[in-house]
């Protein structure tokens, strides 16, 4: 038996850097692109389509996405390590500000910053507004990608172009649809030539940085995200408690998730039981593809009122609870 406390979400990881940038100048090139945006503008669905595997949860709700999260994927010579930012919004709660925070570093720290709209939404919102203005008052060049375009009208792409543009000269714009890979090609090569010369920071077949607890815990939280459709899953948190992995190549996870009042956790079991075990089930299916083995998995629910202020609940995301 193991215990992976500290090992990336892909095998791997112990090879050590690739350094091949080193037999000629510039022969390969690699950095950290920002995927910026406000809430559920797709940039998680992004991220992975570059990726080719999920290493982000995706949920139809706002503000899913908590803690910065490295996708790393390789095209050509150049490797990308994508930075999947939490949503950028107004924030009210500690949680909140600790996200945004945690965004906004990601995007101050990396060689290319894109920022995703949703082109499909009736308007574009005052965070996507906001971001912009940030953005053109930092003085960075910024890459825009206008998402959903599947479900958007040509001459509204060319107006939300036209107006975003106006407000920022960005250095170049994409029409995109994250889910379906419509134009996501062209931008994956813009940003292989965008990205500086150097030698690459992984392993080529390396995925992700992130822990696989971590990893499996995000997975179960998607999962509450997908099957409670009130308010409920901001209220939540996951945290795997134990790993234990076996000869046959099975693993047997202990995760525990947190509410904060005793009417939610009723919530969370559901009549029976039946609730947690749909969790349990979905959540097991999508680990176990993750990690490409077979998973047993055990959730229990307990209460721990305002875990939202507890600073050691920030430590698993890398959030600044004092952001």
């Amino acid at each position: 038996m193991s215990d992976p406390e500290d090992t990336g979400a892909d095998a791997g990881a112990e090879s050590g850097p690739d350094t091949r940038a080193d037999t000629g100048e510039g022969a390969t090139r690699c950095g950290y692109v920002a995927v910026v945006g406000a809430p559920n503008a797709g940039k998680s669905t992004l991220v992975n389509g570059l990726v080719g595997a999920k290493v982000a949860i995706v949920s139809p709700k706002v503000q899913t996405t908590r803690t910065r999260v490295l996708g790393i994927t390789v095209e050509g010579a150049s490797q990308l390590i994508l930075v999947d930012t939490p949503g950028i919004f107004a924030p009210r709660r500690r949680l909140d500000r600790a996200m945004v925070a945690a965004a906004w570093d990601g995007a101050a720290d990396a060689d290319v910053v894109l920022l995703i709209v949703d082109a499909a939404a009736r308007k574009v919102g005052a965070d996507a507004w906001s971001i912009v203005d940030t953005l053109a008052a930092s003085g960075r060049p910024a890459l825009l990608a206008l998402n959903k375009i599947d479900a958007t009208p040509r001459d509204r792409l060319l107006d939300l172009s036209a107006r975003l543009n106006e407000r920022l000269a960005f250095a170049r714009t994409f029409m995109i649809s994250a889910l379906s890979g419509d134009g996501v090609a062209d931008l994956r090569s813009h940003l292989a030539g965008a990205v500086p010369a150097g030698a690459w920071l992984y392993p080529d077949d390396e995925l992700s940085d992130m822990p696989m607890r971590l990893l499996a815990a995000e997975l179960t939280r998607e999962q509450i995200f997908r099957k409670l459709h009130q308010e409920l899953p901001y209220a939540i948190t996951v945290e795997t408690e134990d790993w234990q992995a076996f000869e046959d190549g099975s693993v047997r996870i202990a995760q525990v998730v947190y509410v904060q009042r005793d009417s939610q956790k009723a919530i969370v079991l559901g009549k029976g039981g039946q609730m947690i075990k749909a969790i349990g089930s979905s959540a097991r299916t999508e680990i176990a593809k993750a990690l490409d083995q077979a998973v047993h998995l055990k959730l229990h629910v307990k209460v721990r009122p305002n875990w939202v202020d507890d600073p050691e609940r920030y430590s698993p995301w890398g959030l600044d609870p004092n952001a």
